[in-house]
Order: C-alpha cells, then structure tokens, then sequence
C-alpha cells in the first residue's frame, strides 16, 4: 500500500535532517525523510566536527553564521571559538582581504598578531607564525548528537523518518513531474523530492535522468594521545592552519586533526555502493605524512605523540568544491541539495534553511549563483574528468588561490574553432566550463596555459598588469575581436497568439549568455522555454 507525503526528503545525514526541520518549521509538516540505512551513515558519520562561519563567499558565511546559531539553540555546539594562522605572509594578506569582506556581511573578526595567537593557544610554536582570525563564536560538536538532534526537532514538528529505507526509483507523470518515489519497501505518492543523499545522490538523480557531477573523495583525520606534559585543555581554540594543510581540537588532552592532502584517492566513480554505510575504509599513512609533518611544524611536541586511529571517509566534492543547491532542470518537483564538498555540518544548517525557504516561499534568502544545481553542464558527465577536477579541488582547498590560477587537470578539455589562431596571436589560456579561453595576449610570445604559475608570484603585481590594460583599453577606444565560442546560447519562443500581426509571431530568438559552466537555462518560473531540436 502506498505512503505519502507532500514532500519526500532523502537521506539521514546532516543536510537531508537540516532541510526536513525547516520545512516543517516553515509551515510544511507534511514532510517524510527516508534513509536507506540509519540516520548520520554516510559522511556525517565520520565528520571531524569543528564548525567555523569564516569563509570568503558571502553566502556560504551566512549559511554557517546560521548554522553556528541553529547548533546553539539546539544544545549541541561547543563554542570555543577558532584560530586561523597565517604561517606565511601571502596567507596573512588572504586573511586580511577575507576578514575584511566577512566585516562587510557583519562578522566581528579582524587580524591578531602571532603574540595573541600564542596567548590564545600556548600550545603552538612561533616559527613562521605572521598573525592570525580569531573568532570566538567557532566551535565544535558531536556529528551523532548534532544530526539526532536536529531529526528530533523536525519529529516534533510532525517530520516522519523512515530509516532502513532505500529508494529504487521513481514514477513520472506526462508532465514529467516525480509523483511517486519508489522504495524497496512501500511506494510513497508525494508532490516533491528532496534529493539530500549525499554521496549516493548522483545515483538518485540518475533515476530521474539527471546528472550530478560529485566524486567522493578520501578524506583522513586521525586522533592523538595526550603527550605527557603538554596536555590540551578542552576549552582550547579550535585551529586552522592552511599554510601546514591542517585543522584540529582538543581531544581528551590529546589532539584530534586533519588535513587536505595534495594527492587524494577518489573512489567509486560509478556510483557508491548502496552497502556503505557508518564505516571507515582502509586508511594511508602514507598520503597521510605531509600532513602530520605539517602538524609536528606547528605543535612540535606531536612528534612524541602515538596515534589512536587514523580515520578515513569519502565526502562527495563537487568539481568546484561548491554545493548543489536547488531544482533540477528537466524534472518538475525533484530538488537537489548535495555535494557539499567538506562543506557538511558548517553549511548544512544554512543550506538547509535555504532550501527550505526557496521550496516554500519562492526565495532562498540569499545569492544561490555560485551553487546552483544545474551549473554543470553536459561535458561534466564525463565521470573521470569531474573526477580529476574534484580531486585537485580538494588537494588545492588549503591552497591560496591568486588571480588567474587555473585548474589544470583534464586540460585542454574544449577547444574553440579559433583555438589555433589565438595560440597563434600568443593566447594565454585560462579554462571555463571545459573551455580553453584566452585571459590575455602577448603577441610574439609564445601561447600559454594559466595554472599554477601565479602561486610563485603571489600577490605581487603581475607582469600581465599592463597588457591587460592595453587590451581594455584597445576593445573600449577603438576595435576589437572577442571568441565568444564558449558562452551559453539559448532559444525561447513566445507563448502561441492568435495574432495577425507577424511581429507576435517570431518563432525564436538567440542570445548570447555567459553561464558558469552550464548551458542549461535556469528552471525557476518564468524562465524561457527551450525551442525544439536546438
């Protein structure tokens, strides 16, 4: 006999309970979260826990400013604050710029000096210590207690959740909307879908046609025994230190940390096997090493440490290392909000807010550009090249990032037409969506790929300064000639008119639209429809 319910949320992590809760808090009760083994078995069974609001996207911060308030009002968050060191002084300038945009969106946060990092953590060695953020309200929790309590609260708002439930697929109407949700149990007849199911979503998506391009990715923490002498009190800060590739806690007097390491392991490309459930695969010392050596450099008392457990769990990473937040184009009534790329307990709260408030009111409350589910598009589908870009997202997710650096894996992925007379005219090629595209000229030079270069420069003044200048100036005073092969296009026709008059009768229009990365129009109201055949 079937199930329903007005909304079918799947998957019991943090991200699927957080957008069960806010629905049911927005009024939409009517809600069922459906998990194919117990809730917190995926990634947010293994999740290290600490929670920061910093970040240098706007909507990301808002997300975890509010997921940092949610966990409070709900009795699960240790605010202990965080440090976030510069060990070098190109990182302490990233810290300056991002704190300075964190101001802008209303976080109290500035840069300390490396004497008030180490009266805030004593425990850390001054070598190559530039400055630091503190930020007091940081903190961190208990993934188990935190993800159950946040499915407790949406229960008590009449959330049903059904656990050891998986779902097989799903029925479509002619309107190709999904109207009923297969499961290996009872078939739930349901006038929405959430599709939360973290590193299984590609393979729920698939179900309905869709594509999500999101890897899993290894990602290793391990637990410390206290070191006689140099305990660690529980109160202390959280840490974060990009330059060494760390973070960690206190733990039990002993330290719990991890890291991103430069050259990961991504697994199950196609598709995570519905058995993986709440455990740790088969960790690697020995990716893992840089990353302890980064540790020794910043709490050198480490080296004398014996380690507990090296813990090692895949988390689904994005191509971008950004969220999937939103509906699917194709699929009226099948929503995503998946891919967190590390991004789980410090957004989930926030992105399931958001998800919530577009579902019910039209409107997520924020920018949602940079997230969008259906910013890929279709050379994406391409399993080992949104592999390669996922896994050197993660390995570059401590990494600073300069103007012009590039991705560099699966390049060149797309070629323009024009591609042989721009390397001719001494292209420097960036990458966009696949595309090689030139981000400047130097004529007579050989032709270039942007990518890692700009990391030797830093945040100097590049030697490309003043012939981008020319260039502007060139196109704005005078001629120029731009590729726009890799822009997006779309076609619209008007709703049908009786109308004699031939101007109401245009069958299509074009335009010209630069999308990030996505050729795919957006699916909220109002969008144009697609002409046939194009």
């Amino acid at each position: 006999m079937a199930d329903q319910a007005r909304v079918v949320v799947i998957g019991g992590g943090i991200t699927g309970c957080s957008v069960a809760f806010h629905l049911a808090e927005a009024g939409w009760t009517d809600v069922l979260l459906v998990e194919k083994a117990g809730l917190t078995a995926g990634s947010t069974s293994q999740a290290a826990g600490l929670v920061t609001a910093f970040n240098p996207s706007s909507t990301m911060l808002a997300w975890r400013r509010y997921s940092i308030e949610l966990y409070g009002r709900l009795g699960v968050f240790s605010a202990v604050g965080s440090v976030r060191l510069a060990s070098s002084p190109e990182q302490l300038k990233e810290l300056e710029r991002t704190a300075s945009r964190a101001r802008g969106v209303g976080l109290d946060v500035g840069v300390i000096s490396a004497a008030e990092a180490r009266r805030l953590m004593p425990a850390i060695s001054p070598e190559s210590l530039y400055g630091a953020v503190h930020l007091p309200g940081d903190g961190f929790l208990d993934p188990h207690s935190a993800t159950f309590a946040l499915a407790d609260a949406a229960r008590a708002l009449g959330v049903r959740v059904r656990t050891n439930t998986r779902v097989t697929g799903f029925e479509l109407n002619p309107r190709q909307e999904a109207r009923r949700v297969l499961t290996d149990g009872d078939p739930i007849d349901t006038e929405l879908v959430v599709n939360a199911a973290g590193m299984w979503a590609p393979r729920v998506a698939e179900m309905v046609g869709a594509f999500i391009p999101s890897t899993p990715v290894d990602h290793q923490h391990v637990a410390l025994r206290v070191v006689p002498g140099h305990e660690l009190p529980n109160d202390m800060p959280c840490f974060r230190d990009p330059d060494n590739l760390v973070y960690g806690k206190a733990e039990h007097g002993g330290m719990l940390f991890g890291g991103y390491e430069a050259e990961p392991h991504a697994r199950w490309l196609d598709g995570v096997p519905w058995e993986h459930a709440a455990t740790s695969l088969e960790p690697d010392w020995r990716r893992f090493q840089p990353l302890m050596e980064g540790a020794i450099r910043r709490f050198p008392f480490l080296a004398d440490a014996e380690a507990v457990r090296l813990v090692c769990h895949p988390d689904a990473m994005t191509p971008d290392a950004n969220p999937l937040i939103g509906p699917m184009p194709g699929v009226r009534g099948f929503w995503v909000a998946a891919g967190l790329s590390l991004n789980g307990f410090g957004g989930g709260g926030g992105i399931g807010r958001a998800v919530a408030d577009w579902i019910t009111s039209g409107d997520p409350g924020v920018d949602i550009a940079p997230y969008r589910a259906w910013r890929f598009a279709d050379t994406y589908r391409d399993q080992e090249f949104a592999a390669a870009l996922a896994r050197e997202t993660y390995g570059d997710y401590y990494r600073l990032r300069f103007p012009y650096d590039a991705e560099v894996a699966g390049r060149p992925r797309r070629l323009s037409p024009l591609n042989s007379r721009l390397e001719a005219a001494g292209a420097v090629f960036g990458t966009k969506a696949g595309w090689e595209r030139a981000d400047l000229h130097r004529p007579g030079e050989p032709w270039t790929r942007n990518g890692r270069s700009p990391r030797e420069r830093g945040w100097a003044r590049p030697g490309w300064f003043e012939r981008v200048g020319e260039e502007h100036r060139a196109v704005r005073e005078r001629v120029g000639l731009i590729d726009l092969t890799s822009f997006a296009r779309s076609c619209s026709a008007p709703p049908r008119t009786t109308s004699t008059d031939r101007s109401d009768r245009r069958s299509t229009r074009s335009s010209w639209t630069r999308m990030a990365g996505s050729s795919r129009t957006s699916p909220q109201p109002g969008s144009p429809r697609t002409a046939s055949g194009y």
